[in-house]
């Protein structure tokens, strides 16, 4: 019984965290209609930075060094920022939530893609063929929607935005990478919301635009932006790493697109073609491919 107690978590976690993950994409759509997206953004990082600033000094978290603060700026200021106000602005503008979170799941492929020349590392030949089926399955949901003047088309402003954001992430990853392995990583997210708050705080300000409809769909859109998808994902990334289950995580995170699709499919009505979703199992098939190789 014992062992049961502790191994059910472990079990369910990786799947929690996973769907904490997709429903980033649909919580930007669920506040588009009620605030500007780089201003929603803004209050976001920074206040979830005060929130794990908070619980860092609660939980006596050893200073990192300069160097090590320098890096998770830089990372934070890609993956929190860049990345982050990427996808709501691209979902503000019209770019479906199960589309957005199909982009950003192609992250895991370019970085598997572009980390051999980058950090040297060598790429067997299933990763390369998880990342072309990765991709292709990508071209299948994206191409026949692009430009297209009815409900389901998919703005190409939009789309591109949502691609710069996910190389973002990339890049942002792959100095995490290289740089952040030895931080704790409560601190190295706490600093990371600071990078993204050095940000986004002015450029919400160059945007001008604070409008924002209050009531309570922003107010629970916001409160599970920061306490749901920051908040208790680190914490929940934390006791992974404790466990020993992050494996769980890498190879559960292709479900992520198709999960955000369902959620958008069932809130908002948005919906997909044949073809887009047998592309979508395409993707998915590829980065749990490439993941696992």
């Amino acid at each position: 019984m014992p062992r049961t107690s502790v191994a059910l978590p472990t079990t369910l976690i990786p799947s929690l965290f996973v769907v904490i993950w997709a429903t980033g994409f649909v919580t930007a759509r669920f506040v588009a209609p009620h605030a500007e997206p780089l201003a929603f953004v803004a209050a976001r990082v920074m206040v979830t930075a005060l929130v794990l600033a908070a619980i860092s000094l609660a939980s006596g978290v050893p200073r990192p060094s300069r160097r090590d603060i320098w890096n998770a700026l830089v990372a934070g200021v890609l993956m929190q920022g860049l990345y982050v106000a990427g996808v709501f602005w691209s979902v503000h503008r019209g770019l479906p939530a199960g589309i957005a979170a199909l982009v950003g799941s192609l992250q895991p492929l370019l970085t598997a893609a572009i980390a051999g020349p980058l950090l040297g590392e060598r790429i067997a030949g299933r990763r390369w063929a998880g990342i072309g089926a990765g991709f292709l399955g990508a071209g299948l949901v994206l191409a026949p929607k692009v430009g297209a003047v009815d409900a389901s088309g998919i703005p190409p402003v939009a789309l591109s935005v949502c691609l710069g954001a996910m190389v973002a992430m990339t890049l942002g990853t792959l100095w995490q990478k290289r740089t952040g392995g030895g931080t704790n990583l409560l601190a190295n997210a706490t600093i990371q919301f600071a990078g993204a708050s050095l940000l986004m705080a002015p450029l919400a300000a160059l945007a001008g635009d604070w409008h924002a409809d209050l009531g309570w769909p922003l107010a629970l859109g916001f409160a599970w932006s920061v306490l749901g998808n920051s908040v208790a994902g680190i914490l929940l990334l934390m006791a992974l790493i404790r466990r020993g289950a992050v494996a769980g995580v890498a190879s559960l995170l292709f479900l992520v697109p198709p999960v955000s699709a369902l959620m958008a499919y069932a809130l908002f009505g948005e919906a997909l073609s044949p073809i887009q979703i047998a592309g979508m199992a395409v993707a998915a098939a590829g980065v749990a491919l490439a993941s696992r190789a």
